[in-house]
């Protein structure tokens, strides 16, 4: 989950958000209550395993689809 930091405390805390983000955390700095900037990993694997790993809980939790709504759905793009 993302969390939101002040300006202020980033600035006072970048060496540890630096070392959580390379743990795989990420933060919302912001100004007030309008964010301004992310601060993630620059890993691109990391990202890519999270975003599989998301794709597959997302997966887990919905139901199998059915060779007829495959269908429909084709026939849906088709008109």
């Amino acid at each position: 989950m993302t969390q939101i930091v002040k300006v202020a405390e980033a600035k006072t805390h970048l060496s540890e958000l630096l070392v959580r983000v390379e743990a795989g955390e990420d933060f919302i700095i912001a100004r007030g209550n309008d964010p301004i900037a992310r601060l993630v990993a620059m890993n691109e694997r990391r990202q890519r395993l999270s975003a599989i790993e998301a794709m597959r809980s997302f997966r887990a939790k919905s139901s199998p689809v059915t060779q007829d709504e495959i269908q429909a759905w084709k026939q849906d793009g088709r008109r």
